[in-house]
Order: structure tokens, then sequence, then C-alpha cells
């Protein structure tokens, strides 16, 4: 008879530890996960991958995309060590690290350690939760759960990379660590892995720049962890926030207009060229009258890749309100930069050659009657010459004969937007087109190639 009775209880056990288990997987697998794919900051690279914009997310917060095989081992291996040594083991919650935590909140009245696991933090990272609360706490361990059966560790700890705060506006190991030591986290030394490591408990109570000691005390914490050697102690704390680079800041603005959707633009600029011509362009204005600008393009005459663009001297409300203007869209008068373009194309029609003699005599077409620079005439000349003197009347006098209209399509077809002030008469074409600073680079650059393959 008890043996009857014991099986009976047996059964019921089994089905009440059988429906328990049940309706533990129909709770984990009703979880109501939070988006895991967030908005990361759009970058701007130059011709190398050199990173020269960052663009903001929500907040202001710089979240930089990193993939898992783009971090250094040494830094992954003390993360596990220190955070979540079970981490490839469990199936988001870790039985041994909460009775730990329990026992020692027991022990001593106070929390000591949490028993979150690298899972559960993602999970308060991605639902933005506050942390220390038992509401909270099982919260996490549900969203934990259902992550890792929807997850591979390789994409949590990718999550974990990708959200973990860093002070400040940074997220992600990738802001954290091109912030606190201007370099990308594929190579760290154990020192600097060590504070990356510590930082996201406590981002703000640990900025190095704001709270030295305790970021010190923080990261030699990690390192006594892993019994690191004393030169690694000794290393020091970074002082300061490196400010992500603007370079090239008017055309980043242009490109990201141009395709707001892109992740990331690749252009043809060159990052430490485009710094030599930001700053040429910052001294050229200095000491002139307020309102004066100036804008720089430079092209690589070989292949008519553009290497440098400064739109303005300043970008801010500092420079006035010329700082935001991009110098390089404005349209302007070309004036004698024009010029070579209608030699370019008298040559091209078999017109002209670098020798063929050009009057530059007093002449008028109608009501027009163009002007030298100096107001004087020099009679018959060579072509080359008048180039050479960047004389008016050769020109106007090429112009007529190849006719306006010619000139406008001939500009269109090297790649600039002419912008006429009226018909397409010898006067307008002559004066009154406008040619951005780009136009002019593409036409340069166009025509230099033409005579490099002649």
């Amino acid at each position: 008879m008890i043996r009857r009775y014991g099986l009976f209880a047996l059964v019921i056990l089994l089905g009440l530890a059988a429906g328990l288990r049940d309706g533990f997987d129909a709770w984990v697998g009703g979880t109501t996960l939070p988006p895991v794919l967030s908005q990361t900051s759009v970058e701007v690279r130059d011709r190398h991958g050199v990173l020269m914009r960052v663009f903001p997310v929500e907040d202001g917060r710089v979240r930089l995309s990193l993939r898992l095989d783009q971090v250094d081992a040494t830094y992954l291996s003390m993360l596990i060590a220190y955070e979540d040594k079970r981490f490839y083991h469990h199936n988001g919650v870790d039985p041994v690290a909460l009775a730990r935590a329990a026992t020692q909140a027991l022990w001593q009245a106070k929390v000591v350690s949490g028993g979150s696991t690298l899972t559960m933090q993602v999970a308060r990272l991605l639902e933005n939760s506050g942390t220390g609360r038992w509401p909270g706490k099982l919260r996490q361990m549900r969203v934990a759960l259902a992550l890792e059966r929807r997850l591979t560790k390789a994409q949590i700890l990718e999550l974990y990379l990708n959200h973990a705060p860093y002070g400040g506006p940074l997220e992600g190991l990738r802001a954290g660590t091109l912030a606190w030591f201007g370099k990308t986290p594929a190579r760290l030394t154990q020192a600097e892995a060590a504070l990356l490591v510590a930082l996201p408990q406590s981002p703000e109570t640990r900025r190095p720049d704001r709270h030295p000691a305790a970021a010190r005390a923080a990261r030699d914490r990690v390192l006594a962890r892993i019994d690191a050697p004393e030169r690694d102690r000794r290393a020091a704390i970074p002082h300061a926030m490196t400010p992500f680079v603007r370079l090239a800041p008017h055309l980043a603005d242009a490109v990201r207009r141009e395709d707001p959707l892109a992740p990331r633009h690749d252009l043809t600029l060159d990052a430490r060229l485009q710094a030599q011509v930001a700053d040429l362009v910052s001294r050229a204005v200095q000491g002139q009258a307020r309102g004066v600008s100036a804008a720089v393009v430079v092209a690589d005459h070989r292949t008519g890749e553009v290497l440098a663009a400064a739109g303005s001297p300043s970008y801010s409300a500092e420079g006035g309100a010329l700082g935001f203007v991009d110098m390089t869209r404005a349209i302007r008068s070309p004036g004698s930069t024009l010029k070579p373009f209608i030699y370019g194309l008298a040559f091209d029609q078999g017109l002209a050659h670098p020798d063929t003699l050009i009057d530059d005599s007093p002449v008028a077409f109608g009501r027009y009657a163009p002007q030298n620079f100096d107001g004087q005439f020099r009679g018959e000349l060579t072509v080359r010459e008048a180039l050479q003197l960047s004389l008016n009347i050769p020109p106007v006098l090429l112009t007529q004969e190849l006719g306006p209209a010619r000139l406008m399509a001939t500009l269109r077809q090297g790649g600039a937007h002419p912008q006429l002030s009226g018909k397409p008469g010898l006067a307008v074409a002559l004066g009154g087109v406008g040619l951005t600073l780009n136009d002019l680079v593409q036409l340069y650059a166009g025509l230099a190639l033409s005579l490099i393959h002649i």
C-alpha cells in the first residue's frame, strides 16, 4: 500500500514538474523582446578608411557599429573572465552567480555583487532599464533567457559590444576606445582593456577625465583578477575624452543628404590632406574683415578625384553666417578661370592653335564692348601669349566664332552645371554664367586628363 502511494506521489510530482517546465517554457517563449537592431552612427571615411565624421544617433549619443572579429582577443577574454566566466555554458541566467550574490547580500547585509550575466546586461541595455530592484532583475532574466533561445552567443556578445556605455555620450566599445585611447578595439594593451571592462559598470562615476582615482581603482581590480604584471597597474589613465573628428563637414553633410539611409559614406578625400587644407583656409582669412570667406577644392589631375574640400574657414556660428555656407557649392562668376576652356574648345574645333595670331584691339558687339583688366590693348599676338596675359578680348572673339551655346554645352559635358542669368548670348555667356568651385575643379581635372591623353 505504501509503495502504491509512493508511486502515485511520484507521478504527481513528475506531472507538476512537467507542468512547471511547460509553463516556464511558455513564459520565456512569450517574452516580448526589445529591438535588437539599434541605429548606429553614420560614418564618413576617407579613401584609406580613416574616420572623418561621425553623426550621432538619438539624444546626441555616439554608437559606432562593431563586429566581434574587429575586437582584440585580450579584451574579450578579460571581459568574460571578469564579468561572466560561465558565459558560454549558461542559458542566459547563471544560477551559481545568483546564489553567490544572494549569499553575499545576506551575509554582509548589502549588495556586494549583482550576479548578472552578460546576457542579462544586454537585456538591460536594450530596454534601457535600471538595475538593483527585483522586478527589474526578473524582467532582465526573462529577456536574457529569451535572447539565448533566439540568438547565438556571438550575437549576444556583439550586442554588448555595441551598446555598453563608456561615459558621456559614448555607447559601444568602438566609441569608447576611440574617445579614450584614440584607437580602434583591434589592438589594446592589458591596461586599456581592463579600463574598458570596468567602465560600463559605472560609466559616470568612473569616467577617467572626471574621476581618475575611481577609474584607476576599477581598472586595477580587473587587472588583479587576471594577475596582470605590475607595469600594467602603473599605466596612465586617460585624462581627457578625445573629441570625434569633423573633417570636411560641409561635404559630409552633403553626401548624407544625398543618401540619408546609408550607414557609411566612403569618399575619395585624404584625411591628412583635408586637415592641412582646412588649416590653410582658416589661416587665409585671419585678419580679414568680417564676412570674408574662402574655400578650396583639391583634385588629383591624373584621375579627377577630389582629395580635399574645405567649404569655409569655419563650421560654426563663430565663423559668422558664412560658417555654415559651403562655398564650394555656391554659384559664382568664374571670371578668368573660364578662358582655358574657351581656348581648349577652339583648339578642339580647329579654330585656333597656341601659335595662332589673334588681335587684341578695341571691339564692340552691340552694346557690349569688352575691356582688358588694365585698359590697354596689345594688338596682334599669339593665343599662347593672350592666355598667359589673361587678356579678355581674344577669348571673346573666339567665343563669337564658337557660339555661346556651344560653350555652355561643352561645360555641361565636362560635368559642370552652369547657371545663366539670361539667354546664352555673347555677353551673358562670358559675364552672366555662374559656376561652383566644384564645377571648375571638375572641368580643370577633365582638361588635365585630356592633356595627359594627347
